[in-house]
């Protein structure tokens, strides 16, 4: 049962490596999607949204993973 465990970990940690980026990006998608559903936003709006957020999510993960390592 340890072996499995050890497996479905490994995998899960292939594909999500940084929980809280994890977590961004989803709210981003969930956020974007709502106010192009709900409020009428044009989707190509939405689609540069959807560019700046994660670009800006992706700076902010680099950034405090560099704080960590100490560069």
């Amino acid at each position: 049962m340890n072996v499995l465990r050890l497996v479905a970990r490994e995998v899960f940690g292939m594909f999500v490596d940084d929980g809280n980026l994890a977590l961004l990006a989803l709210v981003l998608v969930a956020a974007v999607t709502a106010a192009v559903k709900l409020l009428a936003l044009p989707p190509l709006l939405g689609g540069g949204l959807l560019l700046v957020g994660c670009l800006a999510i992706l700076l902010q993960s680099v950034r405090r993973a560099a704080r960590q390592s100490g560069r």
